[in-house]
């Protein structure tokens, strides 16, 4: 049975489309409803594609990178490929979905993020009595623009260099460098909820005194001070786990059962508890991810699909933009051991 996808005609001017993802534009060329009920259901567009040229991205089968460049249909799936692969990178063990209230997309490199009075009497719900005033609740635009940031790899390599390697051990390095840039997001993120957009929203700061170890006492203090908000969710540093994970209310067999099950750990007062390196020592970060940081991105994962398809590597740049912004500054807390 021939199918559509067989003799789709593919070139590199779908990846210059405005608004649109070559993923995109490949989808509504060849719409997957058409597959329903067929042995190609579960498969998008792209991957109907790699199907057609028999290409194996994954798996000890796997295909050699020479594959993508033996017709010149196959080559532009190339630059796609990439992009996957590094964006799987990116969501390998990525907290940032985590910690993020809202992901919001544009177009350019200017963006104003919204917000509104935290607490007092903006956020009453009073009685109204008959014909009365109902209260309001302005939302302001911020006074500064949100800094949407660069971030990227430069992949150096000749065609001839990797021609003949496995498509599964090239993932390997791309996988690598999405990491990497997922952890310069993560940087980002954090010196956002710590100091701020720009628009004068800093967290609030709690310091122990100087020499004094984190007990029970000072993490329940901490919680406390997030009324309305809820603390579900504890950044730390590397050194801040060691203390906490040595504390008595830690010890609960419980807790132990459940990290020894799943991986996760758990505060004994329900956040979610998530190491870092981002975060400077004996400091802890902690937040109601419902409400506390916006991210904000400007397109996907792009990658050079000129010197990809026409000059076979050579350079090639695998980046991305976006930036970070506060929605409500009292959603998010420091903590800082002395």
């Amino acid at each position: 049975m021939a199918y559509f996808y067989d003799n789709l005609k593919l070139d590199k001017g779908m990846y210059q489309e405005a608004g649109r993802s070559f993923s995109q534009v490949l989808e509504s060329m060849d719409p997957s409803e058409r597959y329903k009920g067929t042995s190609l259901e579960g498969l998008d567009a792209f991957q109907r594609q790699l199907k057609r040229f028999d290409i194996k991205v994954k798996g000890a089968g796997s295909d050699v990178v020479e594959k993508f460049f033996r017709t010149a249909d196959a080559a532009v799936l190339f630059p796609e490929y990439i992009s996957r692969t590094v964006r799987q990178g990116m969501e390998e063990g990525d907290i940032l979905p985590h910690i993020t209230a809202a992901v919001t997309q544009v177009e350019g490199l200017d963006y104003r993020s919204i917000t509104t009075e935290a607490g007092g009497e903006e956020k009453k719900l009073k009685t109204v009595e008959e014909g009365g005033q109902i209260p309001e609740t302005t939302i302001k635009v911020q006074a500064n623009l949100v800094k949407l940031r660069k971030r990227g790899r430069m992949l150096v390599a000749s065609y001839e260099a990797v021609r003949y390697q496995k498509l599964d051990l090239f993932a390997v390095t791309l996988r690598q460098i999405g990491a990497h840039i997922a952890r310069t997001h993560l940087e980002d993120a954090v010196n956002v909820l710590i100091h701020g957009d720009g628009n004068e929203n800093p967290a609030e700061k709690t310091a122990l005194a100087t020499g004094t170890a984190l007990d029970y006492n000072a993490l329940v203090d901490f919680w406390a001070r997030f009324d309305p908000y809820v603390m579900n969710t504890l950044l730390v540093s590397g050194d801040m786990m060691l203390q906490l994970l040595k504390l008595p209310e830690f010890q609960n067999p419980l807790t132990g059962l459940n990290f020894q099950g799943t991986g996760k750990l758990t505060t004994p007062l329900g956040a979610t508890l998530l190491r870092t390196s981002v975060l400077p020592a004996k400091t802890a970060v902690g937040l109601d991810r419902r409400f506390a940081l916006e991210m904000v991105r400007s397109g996907d994962v792009m990658v050079e699909y000129d010197k990809l398809i026409d000059r076979q590597l050579e350079r090639a740049a695998i980046t991305t933009v976006s930036g970070f912004a506060k929605v409500f500054a009292e959603a998010s807390r420091v903590l800082e051991l002395g």
